[in-house]
């Protein structure tokens, strides 16, 4: 039995009274993150302020074999965040520095506190910019970005999180402070930056991030083109690619989405008959630009597209993308609630897939509004639905579970980009063999021994997936 008024004030010695959060009321707002159909409460939140700090609340779980879930600013979608019962819950909110910035080397070193778009207003005014860009990214941090290994519109081109991430000073679950990779894109031994990253907060937490920085392009053009049919938008991707044109970004978003975000934003670019949209960003040399913008129309026209509107002023760029960013917010305006899923499929399965939604959405009988990253086939299915109904969470549970199953079929995946979390664990048997798991929960058990850091995430166990998931690894525990 944990004697958590004791913990609490060891905690409060540590960290002062202003870093320990205990009442039950304010317990609250920790209870779940941007999925918020799962809900437990921590015991204890946390709010450290630098490296040492974390070590110390980290180390002193360690020693009594309490649970901790690491946090930052709750945006994520899959339950990644998500406190376990009894468990503190270490939330990196008031580590939001700067600590440096290098643009002759083209990096940065933040805290994992720090706003993903924060980064890249600290070195515009130098010709700068931090390519990877979630649609949340005025409100998530580095620090979760990091655990999820999270995407955006720019991924095509320029990669996810990962391909940013120079190195880390991390906590590791004994509270062990270390530091893996370093200034370099390339440094002797394991890539252990690369391991990290996507970890979820089952390896520890990076209390340091080093991020690489880009020179921001001579020329960019967004074009927007409305279709008939979300299969010819569909048909425009591939062909683009096929054609030996990398788009900074390709971003497909159907009828039901556009007229949310109209709805919303207003932003008038969007045509509310269109059956889908497709946005196009360009950049490079100028003379690149104006010749991909020109192919690009092109085959978008040959493919049916009724209009191209297209933007090479900064003011009309964003305007352009707006709505977009704005996509899961404003499904709220049509539904009281929707759940995101997140799956990966080749570009060339595209049309069929979007076809099989369709046909899932209607045997499932609810209504799904497809936004996704075109160009490397992230999917984000917004399953729309009623909370209040008895039975529909669980029915729309199963809906995005298949739709999850559909992408492993046709050669995909779980997820691009939202990360496993407590959401999508039992989905992982169905991608993975019993000795991918195997070798995956013998890393996890190395830097994680006990099964302090973040339990119950990622992996599927008996208890939680049923007869589904893999039976007990010898050896290994099952967290």
């Amino acid at each position: 039995m944990i004697n958590w008024q004791a913990i609490s004030k060891e905690l409060e010695h540590k960290l002062g009274k202003d870093g320990v959060i205990k009442r039950k009321e304010e317990l609250l707002t920790y209870e779940c993150d941007g999925l918020t159909s799962y809900r437990q409460r921590p015991a204890l939140v946390v709010l450290p302020r630098n490296t040492e700090e974390v070590a110390t609340v980290v180390k002193l779980c360690h020693e009594r074999g309490i649970s901790w879930v690491a946090r930052g600013a709750g945006t994520g979608l899959s339950g990644g965040a998500l406190p376990v019962e009894e468990c503190v819950l270490i939330v990196t909110a008031r580590m939001k520095q700067i600590i440096k910035l290098d643009v002759e080397n083209q990096l940065v070193v933040v805290q994992p506190g720090v706003i993903n778009n924060w980064v890249t207003q600290a070195v515009s005014g130098a010709g700068f910019y931090y390519a990877p860009d979630p649609s949340s990214q005025i409100i998530c941090s580095i620090g979760g970005n990091v655990a999820e290994n999270s995407g955006g519109v720019h991924c095509l081109k320029y990669g996810v999180t990962t391909n940013h991430v120079l190195g880390l000073k991390l906590v590791i679950p004994d509270g062990s402070i270390v530091d893996v990779g370093g200034v370099l894109p390339e440094v002797p031994g394991y890539d252990l930056t690369g391991l990290f990253v996507g970890s979820e907060g089952t390896l520890g937490i990076a209390t340091e991030i080093t991020l690489r920085i880009l020179k921001t392009p001579e020329s960019i053009c967004v074009l927007l083109a409305d279709f008939n049919s979300v299969e010819a938008a569909g048909r425009s991707v591939a062909e683009i690619i096929n054609a030996g044109i990398i788009p900074a970004g390709m971003e497909i978003m159907d009828n039901l989405s556009i007229n949310a975000v109209e709805d919303v934003v207003a932003t008038g670019c969007y045509p509310r008959d269109a059956a889908a949209i497709l946005l196009v960003e360009l950049d490079g040399s100028e003379v690149e630009v104006g010749s991909n913008k020109q192919r690009v129309a092109a085959i978008c026209t040959q493919n049916g597209a009724r209009s191209i509107t297209r933007a090479n002023d900064a003011e009309t760029r964003l305007k352009l993308w707006k709505g977009r960013k704005a996509a899961f917010a404003a499904a709220g305006k049509i539904s009281p609630n929707y759940f995101v899923q997140d799956g990966v499929i080749p570009r060339t399965q595209l049309v069929q897939v979007l076809e099989e939604i369709n046909a899932l959405s209607q045997e499932y009988g609810y209504r799904i509004a497809n936004v996704f990253h075109a160009g490397d086939g992230n999917l984000h299915p917004l399953i729309l639905y009623d909370h209040k109904i008895p039975g529909a969470w669980e029915r729309v549970e199963e809906l995005g579970g298949e739709i999850l199953k559909l992408c492993v079929k046709v050669g995909g995946s779980i997820s691009g980009e939202h990360g496993i979390g407590a959401d999508k664990k039992c989905y992982m048997s169905d991608m993975f063999s019993e000795a991918d798991l195997e070798t995956m929960q013998y890393i996890r058990t190395v830097f994680n021994p006990d099964g302090l850091a973040n339990p119950g995430k990622i992996f599927p166990t008996p208890r939680t997936c049923g007869e589904g998931a893999r039976k007990q690894i010898p050896g290994v525990p099952l967290f």
